[in-house]
């Protein structure tokens, strides 16, 4: 496992497929606040994307644009569009057979892939909570990982096939690892956070070795040995780039993982505990209410009612 799998995986990252939009000319459409990450691609034509409250950006084909706090948009051909564009107020459109949003007069000549992004509810962190409000990628045109999923979406979209659906789907979590990746080559911010610590292959390693064996009783030391540097290095350059010592981090990855366990399964404290590397439930208790501020068993319902409510 590497440390972006492992960190997807731990906080149950995942893409749902929103919107396909096959426009012409002069169209609006207002995208109210998302529960999660927004997310645009643009395989044709050209779109003009205007966050609520933020100057209006214009993509081309190739490019994508996320919005970690699913901030409300306006979508549309112009700027024109976009001041007639606004909560509540879009242009007419219609649903084709296959579920494309059709936009606009004249011939189709934009076609833009919507989806969000989600994380499970009961992880302490947000993986894309490091991601400034708008993270705007334009296409480099070099045909990197970024460029050819964007291409294999726009030939689902403007050939669409049977299971196109299935296959966009599909592409959807594809995309959001390509942009991250992208991203990660262009910015240049160097404060500690779990995305910018992945630039660093000492602290990224050790990160991953963590989240294959989180119930194992890690030391700095063991990992400084396995990751070929030496205990000072790591414990030097581990906060440095994340922000929490290996051991806190250790912590966070167990806890994140007992309380999925929590409210997912009928496992008892003891067998969680045990699992997730603490020696006694006592232990596994007190630290999961030092983190959470409640006892792993009101936890464990608590967060079965909310789940509960957000399936009803």
């Amino acid at each position: 496992m590497d440390a972006l799998t492992g960190l997807i995986d731990a906080q149950a990252v995942r893409g749902v497929l929103g919107a396909r939009i096959a426009a012409g000319d002069d169209w609006g459409w207002w995208s109210a606040q998302g529960p999660g990450a927004a997310f645009h691609a643009v395989t044709s034509g050209t779109v003009w994307i205007a966050p609520e409250g933020s100057d209006p950006l214009q993509l081309l084909a190739g490019d994508v644009l996320l919005l970690p706090g699913g901030h409300a948009h306006a979508l549309a051909s112009g700027p024109e569009a976009i001041a007639r564009t606004s909560p509540g107020r879009s242009d007419t459109y219609t649903i084709a057979g296959d579920g494309t949003v059709q936009m606009g007069h004249g011939p189709v000549h934009t076609h833009i892939l919507c989806a969000h992004y989600t994380h499970d509810p009961t992880a302490s962190a947000s993986l894309l909570a490091a991601l400034p409000e708008t993270v705007l990628l334009r296409s480099r045109g070099d045909g990197g990982g970024l460029a050819e999923t964007v291409r294999l979406v726009g030939r689902e979209l403007t050939s669409p096939r049977p299971g196109s659906q299935v296959v966009l789907a599909r592409l959807v979590d594809v995309l959001l690892v390509q942009a991250l990746r992208d991203w990660l080559e262009r910015d240049d911010d160097s404060s500690a956070s779990p995305l910018h610590a992945l630039r660093d292959p000492v602290v990224s390693t050790a990160m991953a070795l963590i989240d294959g064996e989180p119930g194992r009783g890690w030391t700095t030391t063991e990992l400084a040995r396995a990751t070929d540097v030496s205990r000072a290095t790591l414990a030097r350059r581990f906060p440095a780039a994340l922000g929490e010592t290996p051991a806190a981090y250790l912590t966070r990855r167990r806890l994140d993982l007992s309380a999925r366990r929590l409210r997912d399964t009928d496992d008892s404290l003891e067998q969680i505990a045990q699992e997730v590397g603490y020696t006694s439930v006592y232990a596994f208790s007190r630290a999961f209410s030092r983190a959470r501020g409640i006892p792993p068993g009101r936890f464990r319902a608590t967060s079965r009612t909310a789940a509960a409510r957000l399936n009803v």
